[in-house]
């Protein structure tokens, strides 16, 4: 008897257990689908007839392409220099991200692993300057590169966020829980901080490298504000702000628009499919032990 009552207290277990999963699983689609339907939308859109983008967006039909045509994309690259724009932001977001990983990480490596006098108090305020956005000090930087001649430039959009508060300190904390045996052994040998730091701190914090670069991508590449102030003519304008003005060229296509968006959004996508095992290994080792 009791062998009896065991066996269906385990099965009504097992039934629960699969229940939940079940339950888990259809909330957790129900949930991408609301991620992914803006980008699906957006695709499908892309492919279709002007004039079907928008009739169809309140049915299903939004998400099923039945009328096909690459006409979209061509029309985007006749009426502006796509080319140019995407050219812009892709030297721009490049050149951002490699000089921000050298910049950001001595500074946290300085932070996290040399003793200085200051140490401390700058650490604080570059703490304090995570919380601090950049719309606060828009219009100064904005009269500051103006006075300097440097406005409609690349170099105007690129030195402003070559340091980041946020890239420090995710070197700092990455930097600051690793074993400090890892150095003892290179100062034996006689290297320096500097040496150190790139013959044996770098090998090892692959996955903290890879995490600030793909953050930083993902951030700078939709920067609006900041082009829009800074920029006159299209020599210069990266895809955000190309975008907004497309958007507002008669006659207004939705399936161009369409289009445009998803040749900006496609590096974004690119980027974090080849990456995404750095990217979540990296994440999940920042601030970790090493």
């Amino acid at each position: 008897m009791n062998d009896l009552n065991s066996t269906q207290w385990m099965s009504k277990q097992s039934n629960q257990q699969w229940f939940r999963k079940i339950a888990s699983y259809l909330l957790l689609t129900f949930i991408a689908f609301l991620f992914i339907a803006p980008i699906l939308f957006m695709i499908v859109g892309s492919l279709k007839p002007d004039e079907l983008v928008l009739s169809q967006a309140s049915t299903l039909k939004a998400f099923i392409p039945q009328q096909t045509s690459l006409q979209n994309y061509r029309d985007v690259f006749e009426r502006v220099k796509f080319e140019r724009f995407f050219f812009n932001s892709l030297f721009i977001n490049s050149t951002i991200v490699l000089l921000g990983l050298i910049v950001n990480s001595l500074a946290g490596y300085a932070f996290a692993r040399l003793r200085w006098r200051g140490r401390s108090l700058l650490l604080l305020i570059v703490i304090a300057l995570m919380i601090l956005p950049f719309e606060a000090i828009a219009v100064p930087l904005f009269f500051q590169f103006t006075f300097l001649g440097l406005r409609n430039t690349y170099t105007a959009q690129i030195v402003p966020f070559i340091a980041n508060a946020f890239s420090i300190y995710l070197f700092y904390t990455f930097f600051a829980d690793l074993p400090k045996e890892l150095e003892e052994a290179a100062r034996v040998d006689g290297a320096s901080p500097f040496q150190t730091f790139v013959e044996i701190i770098v090998p090892v914090s692959k996955p903290v490298f890879a995490t600030v670069a793909i953050l930083t991508f993902l951030s700078e590449w939709r920067s609006f504000l900041w082009a829009l102030m800074i920029t006159i003519d299209e020599k210069v304008r990266p895809l955000p702000l190309a975008i907004a003005t497309f958007q507002t060229l008669p006659p207004i296509q939705w399936g161009d628009i369409m289009s445009f968006g998803v040749m900006m959004v496609a590096p974004i996508l690119v980027v974090f499919l080849l990456f995404q095992k750095w990217f979540v290994k990296g994440v999940a080792s920042t601030g970790t032990k090493g």
